[in-house]
């Protein structure tokens, strides 16, 4: 499908928030051909891109101009960056998240891995694991998406690497974008409570420690059960111990129906299906360095925060770990946690799902800042599409693979092509639909034979 449509109806007002950004019209083409050009083709191979686009295809050498545009020099006027184009990705998500009206904000961060496993040439590689957990070649990304009950917009990511000479810790390019978040919501106030929702990878004390110093909340999955904190015991007081003892003082609060993709009992192959989730908690106390891995005298800070554990029965599954500050003392606050900790996995995804259907891991670049910067145009593009509201859960998965034309059969799962037709088409009729209220509002309504056609369904 030509995305020349989609592109008249609907991109330009998206795109209209990285013009700021652009310094002369043929790179402001090229920035615009280059977003449509991703989508279209679903990956990030310059050449491919080119060919996707009715513009670029047409140019003596498409895919180079492309790669000019991804590496800087296409243009000195204007600023064409990773990190200029995320932090207007930043700008354009919260803005798309106030006009929500909501008074809370669930921040979701996820670490992931672009893998390159053939790849020998291009720079500053390190070792990343794959979904076996064998170690390639790669980059890995941190990524932050903003959530609230209607809406979602990306507010950070970049890419790092172990092996750039600059590379101080993957903790500190955590802090990095826990920080830059932060500097956006200051800039735009209007959310009451912002919570960050993390995995495993952020259970860092330094990472707890920056999120409470800017007066935000916490729900993170633990990795560490040996974590030294006090609980307290069922008739006494405070003692010393880890979480793993502390577990055993769980006061099991709530049980929580949901619906997962799981394995259950003797079944082979995991599949959606609905069961119980139970929910405990208690309280614990948390004792850490205010400076901890920065500069600056040592300062005790104690934080009472609480230890919530969900047992899925029945399923394949180990308990989850989750630490939070948000006091969890009865069955609503307890189902409260499971469903903020159950919408990030559901976010994880989506980020999995577009990650797949835009190429991301297709990038082929020899220059660090030239994959930096098309990456980051791979993620305006996800923006986009964040914003028409595909939210790109499972139902939504298989309805885009419906519209692709996947027939559902056992052990026969919707391929990337599948999905990306899928997608296409539902653009396709996004754009029609505001090419359509477009004319109508221009002329009062449709010509009277096409009016007729949509009211009937016949030609």
């Amino acid at each position: 499908m030509e995305l020349e449509q989609t592109q008249e109806a609907l991109l330009p007002a998206y795109l209209a928030s990285f013009d700021h950004l652009i310094g002369d019209q043929r790179t402001g083409v090229t920035l615009r051909e280059t977003v449509k050009g991703i989508i279209q083709a679903g990956s990030l191979v310059c050449q491919r891109i080119a060919s996707a686009s009715t513009v670029l295809s047409k140019a003596k050498e498409g895919g180079q101009r492309v790669s000019r545009l991804a590496r800087g020099e296409s243009t000195k006027r204007s600023v064409i960056n990773a990190q200029s184009l995320t932090a207007a990705l930043g700008e354009r998500g919260i803005t798309h998240l106030l006009g929500a009206d909501s008074e809370e904000l669930w921040v979701i961060a996820d670490l992931s891995e672009v893998r390159k496993p053939y790849a020998r040439e291009m720079p500053e590689l390190m070792f990343v694991r794959a979904l076996d957990e064998q170690l390639v070649r790669g980059y890995r990304t941190v990524n932050v998406l903003g959530l609230t009950p209607q809406r979602r917009g990306i507010l950070y990511h970049r890419l790092f690497t172990s092996q750039e000479e600059e590379f101080d810790s993957e903790s500190l390019e955590i802090q990095q974008a826990l920080r830059s978040v932060q500097r956006i919501l200051s800039e735009h106030p209007g959310f009451g409570a912002v919570t960050w929702i993390t995995d495993s990878g952020f259970d860092d004390i330094a990472v707890w420690r920056t999120v409470w110093e800017q007066d935000e909340h916490l729900l993170c999955r633990l990795k560490h059960a040996d974590r030294l904190v006090e609980y307290r015991e069922r008739h006494g007081g405070w003692v010393a111990g880890d979480i793993a003892h502390a577990r055993q003082q769980m006061d099991w609060l709530a049980t929580v129906q949901t619906e997962m993709v799981v394995r259950r009992g003797r079944q082979r192959k995991a599949k959606r299906q609905p069961l119980p989730a139970e929910v405990g908690a208690c309280a614990l106390r948390l004792t850490y360095d205010r400076n901890v891995r920065r500069e600056g005298p040592e300062e005790k800070i104690q934080r009472q925060v609480w230890l919530v554990e969900v047992r899925l029965p029945g399923t394949h599954l180990e308990p989850w770990l989750l630490l939070t500050d948000w006091p969890v003392l009865d069955a609503p606050s307890a189902a409260r946690i499971f469903q903020m900790y159950r919408q990030r996995w559901a976010v994880e995804d989506s980020f999995t799902f577009v990650k797949d259907v835009l190429g991301w891991e297709e990038v082929q670049l020899l220059h660090l800042e030239g994959i930096r910067t098309l990456l980051a145009l791979g993620w305006v593009a996800a923006g986009f599409l964040y914003e028409l509201g595909v939210t790109l859960e499972w139902e939504e998965v298989r309805l885009l693979a419906r519209l692709g034309g996947w027939i559902p059969r056992p052990n026969n799962k919707p391929g990337k092509t599948v999905l990306t037709r899928g997608l296409r088409r539902l653009l396709d009729l996004l754009s029609t639909q505001a090419f359509l209220e477009h004319y109508r509002s221009e002329y009062g309504d449709l010509p009277p034979r096409i009016a007729t056609i949509l009211r009937t369904g016949q030609l």
